[in-house]
């Protein structure tokens, strides 16, 4: 069997032949000689040289070692030279690992083609501080970072809500790719993880002028209002973020980039009962119970709701049991798969029960997941409703049963990959037609198919109304400006 030839250090060491010690992996080492005075000058040298010896003699060893324990990382490039003895035979485990890994290093790794840094001179930083659910945050990072680029600031990756009705802990890290964020943004503005140390230092010792910008506001409010602050402070913080960017009225080049970062650049809801006000269909209690809920949120500014003119004008979520009525009269296949995107059911199994007898494969998470991986997403509200978009996104039909914030981002950019999208125009007159007997099933069918006919997620005009923003159409939902030219919108409805 053949053995690597020793070391001239380890062969002088053998044949020195004297007294040793048991020292460590296997070596023997002489006892530390007490230093006599006057030591002769031979002696010394002679003890030099030994030391020396001794110490090349460890070095070796442990290389050795640590070269034997790494043997299947290092058989293809640094042993193949080596003797015999020291090659895996074709057959044995070792030399399939090195061949896979010889086959991974010599395989071409594709380069990703970063777009150009935008060189620009850095005005200051903006920090920012989301609030509300998923898709609520979503909207408002990408127009914080519309906003960004316009004033030529660095903006800082934003933090999400971990303090609201949804309380949950996760960063921005745990829900979107942080890195792919902040590269493929390069060329439009600059995006850091942290504030430089120094200004970071200044942040944590509250060195930051911090406010919550103006609802509905155009550029120019923060071109004219903002930007002398961050230039004033270095530092501005930016809280309450949720539509603080109007949906019209803005340059071509700002609607695109907000396009970009939100359908492009951020990979990866819960609509409340107690929020809407909408109880049609709840008991008593439930009703009440609701109520209390609302009252207890001071974010939620309104207290008093009345349930039944909302849902007349069409603001309501549609029930479970509505739900079924309008797939039916649309002739949705019963056996088709229905995702239901969101998360418990107010009310339980008792108002699924019709909707799951007219379509018994429904799934939810829970049913798609296993337990092992479903609990790696439990307390972490933000990435539940982050898989709820995603399979929303990726689904044959999308069917939003309330005009909520995820509704309108998904079927924004379900409008963009021109995939189906139906929004259900269930008017509850027709419902509660057919419910007392004054519409048939053929009629109340024929009602429904008629008012879906054009709302199947074709492209449409956005609605604008001056001074009333929050009732114009959303950006988000019906992003017209970032659409093909033959996709232009063909009507107003």
């Amino acid at each position: 069997m053949c053995r690597p030839e020793k070391s001239r250090a380890v062969a002088d060491y053998e044949a020195s032949g004297r007294d040793a010690e048991e020292g460590e992996m296997g070596l023997k080492f002489p006892p530390a000689p007490e230093k006599p005075r006057g030591l002769p000058k031979v002696q010394r040298s002679r003890m030099k040289v030994w030391m020396v010896r001794a110490t090349t003699t460890v070095l070796l060893w442990t290389c050795m070692v640590q070269l034997t324990a790494m043997g299947e990382m290092w058989w293809p490039r640094v042993l193949n030279g080596w003797p015999p003895c020291f090659n895996p035979r074709p057959d044995s485990p070792v030399s399939a690992v090195a061949a896979e890994a010889e086959a991974v290093t010599m395989s071409p790794i594709p380069k990703i083609v970063l777009p150009p840094k935008r060189i620009y001179k850095n005005n200051g930083y903006l920090m920012v501080s989301c609030n509300g659910g998923l898709n609520q945050m979503r909207a408002a990072i990408c127009d914080m970072v519309a906003i960004a680029r316009y004033l030529n600031v660095t903006l800082i990756v934003p933090e999400l809500d971990k303090t609201s009705f949804w309380a949950d802990p996760s960063e921005f890290k745990d829900i979107f790719d942080v890195d792919h964020f902040i590269t493929s943004l390069r060329d439009e503005v600059r995006i850091l993880k942290e504030l430089p140390p120094r200004l970071k230092r200044r942040a944590e010792m509250g060195m930051v002028y911090s406010m919550p910008p103006i609802s509905w506001s155009n550029i120019s409010y923060y071109m004219n209002q903002i930007l002398p602050l961050i230039q004033k402070y270095k530092i501005v913080h930016l809280n309450k973020t949720d539509a603080r960017l109007a949906n019209n009225g803005l340059p071509i080049e700002i609607q695109r980039l907000r396009c970009r970062v939100n359908f492009s650049a951020l990979r990866y809801e819960m609509d409340m009962l107690a929020f809407s006000g909408c109880t049609h269909g709840c008991t008593d209690e439930e009703a009440e119970e609701l109520t209390r809920m609302r009252y207890a949120y001071p974010w939620w500014k309104e207290k008093v709701i009345d349930s039944e003119l909302k849902r007349k004008d069409g603001q309501c979520p549609l029930t479970p049991e509505e739900t079924a009525l309008i797939l039916r009269a649309l002739d949705v296949d019963p056996n088709v798969r229905i995702y239901i995107a969101a998360g418990e059911i107010y009310g339980g199994e008792r108002r699924m029960a019709s909707l799951s007898s007219s379509y018994p494969n429904l799934e939810r998470k829970e049913t798609l997941l296993e337990h092992s991986e479903l609990m790696l997403f439990q307390n972490h509200s933000s990435q539940m409703a982050a898989l709820d978009y995603l399979v929303s996104l990726e689904s044959d039909i999308f069917v939003p049963t309330y005009d909520g914030n995820m509704a309108k981002v998904v079927e924004g950019h379900r409008r963009l990959q021109k995939d189906v999208s139906v929004r259900p125009e269930a008017s509850s007159q027709l419902i509660d037609q057919y419910d007392n007997g004054s519409l048939n099933w053929d009629e109340f069918s024929s009602s429904v198919k008629a008012a879906h006919a054009n709302r199947m997620g074709n492209p449409v005009l956005r609605l604008v109304i001056p001074d009333r923003p929050k009732e114009e159409d959303y950006f988000y939902a019906n992003p017209n400006e970032c659409l093909p030219p033959s996709d232009q919108p063909w009507s107003t409805t």
